[in-house]
């Protein structure tokens, strides 16, 4: 009940900054910009895992919920319609840059995730988590990472990756299928 109001208050709040948005605020454009940064930066590191890329495609999605804002219609959450734009730019962004590079800093950055309290609780659980996901194809990553780590629904992940909520459930299938195959029993039961 609890994380419900406070949805419907974030909800509620995402609305009243887009309309402003709307009508040309610059502040309540740097709101929101805040707001959804780190969360997106996260979402889009997970796509692209380049690090030269990540920030280049936070901005290219907040420039266009900058000049788009008018088009977004209330058919969804704001940030169910700010992640497809992010999943959008991601996915152009890996075609024009699809060049494997080894990132030789990736194991010296801190981990965006984890709080402090959990970082202890989560260390191997989430490194034998993150190798697996590496494995898995930038769509298969998407749906997981947008149902565990931005708790989404399937019809919010459809209207994210622009398909059926069908195809979203069986990426889903086939992305917990490759995981357990690859954790074993270790974090099987978690996915």
């Amino acid at each position: 009940m609890v994380r419900t109001n406070a949805a419907e208050r974030r909800s509620s709040e995402d609305l009243r900054l887009i309309e402003r948005v709307r009508g040309g605020d610059l502040l309540a454009f740097e709101e929101l910009y805040r707001i959804y940064h780190s969360g997106m930066t996260r979402f889009v590191a997970n796509l692209v895992r380049r690090p030269t890329l990540i920030e280049e495609v936070v901005n290219d999605t907040m420039m266009v919920v900058w000049e788009k804002a008018g088009s977004f219609n209330g058919a969804s959450k704001l940030s169910t319609w700010m992640f497809a734009i992010a999943y959008r730019k991601a996915m152009r962004a890996l075609r024009r840059h699809d060049e494997a590079m080894e990132d030789a800093q990736s194991e010296k950055r801190p981990s965006l995730n984890p709080s402090p309290e959990e970082e202890m609780i989560q260390a191997r659980a989430g490194k034998l988590l993150a190798n697996a996901m590496q494995s898995l194809s930038a769509d298969h990553r998407t749906v997981v990472n947008l149902t565990y780590f931005h708790e989404m629904d399937y019809r919010e992940i459809a209207a994210v990756m622009g398909c059926p909520i069908d195809t979203v459930k069986t990426r889903m299938f086939h992305a917990r299928r490759h995981l357990r195959r690859l954790l074993g029993g270790e974090l099987a039961d978690w996915i």
